[in-house]
């Protein structure tokens, strides 16, 4: 494994940095509490490339690679987990599964869009009832001529209500047949295709959360992704990819709360010196700096093994799992360090804590990243 770095690394981080102190940090608490997501600075993203690090010049994106892509996602966490958030789900879900599986009608139609930053990308697999058992999906596809109909729900959908356009994964066999679903790119505006309303969340509130309805949603038979029958498999392998996202979305919250622990004990004075001095404080740092090198470590593995077309599957959940649970960690003993002022508002310590939260239950659970883990390593 070569972790040499990336070309244009320091430039890239610097950018994305200066970026997210620029435009995200003074106004981050402020979506925060009203649950705003501001699609204008999406548009802003899609300007430097963010919004389309994996798609082709060609297209209009970047063209960059899964190196590159774990820096701009973290660094952006490590300001703000939401935005993180949105990123990753916009990226390495709608997007890359378009760039994936799409034929190069649709490529040309809907890539150029969605690296810019002019469309946001939504991608629905989750249902109100099949949240790890996705092949127990509700949600159907009937062909009708030259039409597929469609009929149900997903939940818990990223850009459920602002997104442009969905890829949606619903049933077109019988349930609980991995061959028995299939992938659909749903245009907003269609008739019978909505989103609900927006979730009133714990963490990553910034980044919208809601319902997508299918109430006998025509669609042309080009809004087919891939073949009938290919949705599931194409699902699980653009969440091998997806699970590098989050564990790069973990890595910035875990980041960010070591960066304001750091500040913080430096800063805060008891008993005549500052609390860093104290080993109590000074051990927690040491734990988190080091599982944090840890995770970084784990993620540049899966992310090069997906930069050399290897499989990822093992490595990923690898990355997943631990950067994840890592946040959580971290940003608990960030409130912790900060004592009392970690459990206000006017500190960030309280805000990386809800935050994390998020990163062991989307994309797989810690249970089912142990699942995947424990199946591949059992081969």
């Amino acid at each position: 494994m070569n972790f040499s770095g990336f070309e244009n690394e320091d430039m890239i981080t610097q950018m994305v940095r200066d970026f997210a102190e620029k435009e995200i940090r003074p106004k981050m608490m402020e979506w925060d509490e009203s649950q705003h997501f501001p699609v204008d600075l999406f548009r802003k993203m899609g300007e430097l490339g963010m919004m389309g690090v994996f798609v082709p010049e060609e297209y209009g994106g970047a063209g960059l690679g899964y190196f590159e892509y774990a820096t701009i996602v973290s660094e952006i966490s490590r300001v703000c987990g939401s935005i993180g958030l949105s990123v990753a789900a916009h990226n390495s879900l709608c997007t890359n599964h378009i760039l994936q599986f799409g034929t190069e009608e649709q490529k040309q139609k809907y890539l150029p869009k969605l690296a810019s930053g002019e469309w946001i990308g939504a991608w629905g697999l989750t249902e109100t009832g099949t949240g790890s058992d996705s092949g127990g999906m509700n949600t159907t596809a009937v062909l009708e001529g030259d039409e597929w109909v469609l009929n149900g729900s997903k939940n818990f959908i990223t850009h459920a209500i602002s997104g442009d356009v969905a890829v949606v994964i619903v049933r077109t066999g019988d349930k609980g047949d991995s061959h028995g679903m299939s992938a659909f790119v749903v245009e907003k505006g269609t008739a019978g295709f909505s989103g609900g309303k927006k979730e009133d969340k714990l963490g990553m509130r910034a980044s919208e959360t809601a319902a997508l309805f299918f109430d006998n949603c025509r669609l042309p038979a080009s809004s087919l992704l891939g073949k009938e029958g290919e949705g599931f498999i194409q699902a699980m392998k653009v969440l091998d990819g997806g699970r590098i996202s989050i564990a790069a979305l973990s890595l910035g919250i875990a980041k960010g709360a070591l960066d304001c622990s750091l500040k913080y004990s430096k800063e805060r004075e008891q008993f005549g010196k500052p609390i860093s001095q104290f080993q109590a404080i000074a051990f927690k740092l040491a734990d988190m700096g080091t599982e944090i090198e840890a995770a970084e470590l784990l993620i540049m593995q899966a992310a090069d093994l997906k930069n050399r077309g290897k499989a990822v599957t093992k490595e990923s959940a690898f990355a997943k799992y631990y950067a994840s649970e890592v946040a959580v960690r971290t940003s608990n003993e960030a409130v912790q360090i900060h004592g009392g002022y970690g459990y206000t508002k006017e500190y960030p310590a309280e805000k990386f804590y809800r935050d994390s939260k998020l990163c062991t239950i989307g994309e797989g659970t810690s249970e089912i990243q142990k699942l995947v883990i424990s199946r591949e390593i059992l081969k």
